[in-house]
């Protein structure tokens, strides 16, 4: 942002006189509430930018040092001030929170400086209490005094005449996100259409049933002959050469493994015995990819339709926690800090029920065939907004049509799993949510 931007917004901030909230919201943005007015400070060295907006649902939680000590020091204060440094493009917030027994101040000091842009918490002395970012290009140590930056040599300070204030910050966010959201979606469509492109030719490469049972025919035959001229074949023998039972000349290589002629029956048996086992549950697989694949088109289209960046991002967010990486059949995001998994089908369903601990809190929509969604709690009371979200997640990949759906919840002790991913469950809260 230019200079003449910060000080137009700086003199709207000053009206101020509380910090009621102040969190990180994403890797680089600051959410502020300054008496009721929810503002935005986007640190991204990218683009540094200030903002507001009214779509605003939180679905990440920050809990490193420097989160704790802003939480601590800066949320639930009093302002004492708010000026623009002189010479560079930096905010300073003083706060003051008044305790039982003492007063702490600290300085919140938000550096709009390019590449090297920052949030640094400071003590009343201007020592560092922590900093968003340290960098090998400045000393930035807690406990140590924050030596200043090094002015640019020009700064636009003409004058900068905004007629409503408010109005210019929601119009910076509505620009961005429009920008932001078409480079996400492009990205995040190409990422799902490697994944949908994996699976079909995966698809593709199962063999038919009718192949497969024609298979076990042919080596259930040659096990039959074997077993009819078991005197005349010698142990090692390389080929058969004879007649089948209706007198036609065959000719076929014997299992080189097998040391005696009645090893050869069993082994050929025993392929045809696999190949029947999989010309039936082929249609599981089959079935199992075709239900990821829809699973995919859906997120697809939740990411196109999408109207804020958060949307997609909690489509693709990651958990702490490590699993072993192998193809699952259902799907992990994390909002607000807590796991939220999701069946991707029938399979995936089940192996929900059977992973879920008893106080987590299960997910379907009210009458209707559902994704099952398991939020796992920890024993922990879930935030309201956290069920919402969680709830039109189960919507959103449960259904084909827009609209507004009713959603029950309740704790996963209460649902009883029947045949296959049914259920029936008692002591449930029912949501309406709309997508």
């Amino acid at each position: 942002m230019k200079y003449k931007e910060l000080r137009a917004i700086v003199e709207y901030l000053q009206q101020f006189r509380h910090l009621n909230d102040i969190a990180r919201v994403d890797d680089n943005v600051l959410r502020a509430v300054f008496d009721k007015k929810e503002i935005f400070f986007d640190l991204n060295r990218s683009k540094n930018l200030i903002y507001m907006r009214d779509d605003f649902v939180k679905t990440k939680f920050y809990n490193a040092p420097f989160d704790k000590v802003l939480a601590k020091r800066c949320k639930k204060s009093s302002i004492e001030k708010i000026e623009l440094d002189n010479d560079d493009k930096i905010i300073r917030i003083y706060c003051k929170k008044r305790g039982s027994y003492k007063e702490e101040s600290a300085i919140l000091q938000l550096e709009f400086t390019g590449r090297h842009a920052n949030v640094i918490i400071l003590d009343e002395k201007g020592h560092v209490l922590e900093a968003l970012h340290h960098d090998f290009h400045r000393d930035i140590r807690p406990g140590k005094p924050l030596y200043p930056l090094t002015p640019p040599k020009k700064l636009d300070k003409s004058e900068f005449n905004i007629f409503d204030i408010e109005e210019y910050l929601y119009n910076i966010y509505n620009q961005e996100l429009e920008k932001r959201l078409n480079i996400l979606k492009s990205a995040k469509l190409l990422q799902i259409n490697k994944q949908k492109d994996k699976l079909q030719k995966l698809l593709d490469s199962l063999e038919r049933e009718e192949e497969l049972l024609a298979q076990a025919d042919a080596e259930e035959q040659k096990g039959q002959i074997v077993l009819a001229n078991l005197h005349q074949i010698k142990p090692y023998q390389e080929e058969f050469e004879g007649e089948d039972f209706e007198g036609n000349p065959i000719k076929f290589t014997l299992p080189a493994e097998a040391k005696t002629p009645a090893m050869m029956s069993d082994i050929f048996f025993k392929r045809a015995k696999k190949l029947r086992q999989k010309a039936a549950n082929i249609h599981i697989q089959r079935e199992n990819l075709q239900e990821k694949i829809a699973f995919l088109d859906k997120k697809a289209n939740l990411v196109r339709n999408a109207k804020r960046v958060e949307d997609i991002e909690l489509l693709f967010s990651k958990s702490a926690k490590k699993e072993a990486k192998k193809d699952k059949n259902y799907e992990r995001y994390n909002i607000a800090g807590y796991d939220v998994y999701i069946g991707k089908n029938k399979r995936g369903n089940v192996e929900l029920l059977k992973k879920a601990k008893a106080s987590d809190i299960w997910l379907h929509l009210k009458d209707l065939p559902s994704a099952h969604v398991i939020i796992a709690t920890n024993k922990q009371n879930v935030p309201q907004d956290v069920l919402e979200q969680a709830a039109k997640l189960c919507a959103s990949f449960s259904v084909e049509h827009p609209g507004s759906y009713k959603v029950d919840y309740t704790q996963r002790r209460n649902v009883k799993p029947k045949e296959g991913a049914n259920v029936e469950y008692v002591k449930y809260k029912t949501l309406s949510v709309r997508i």
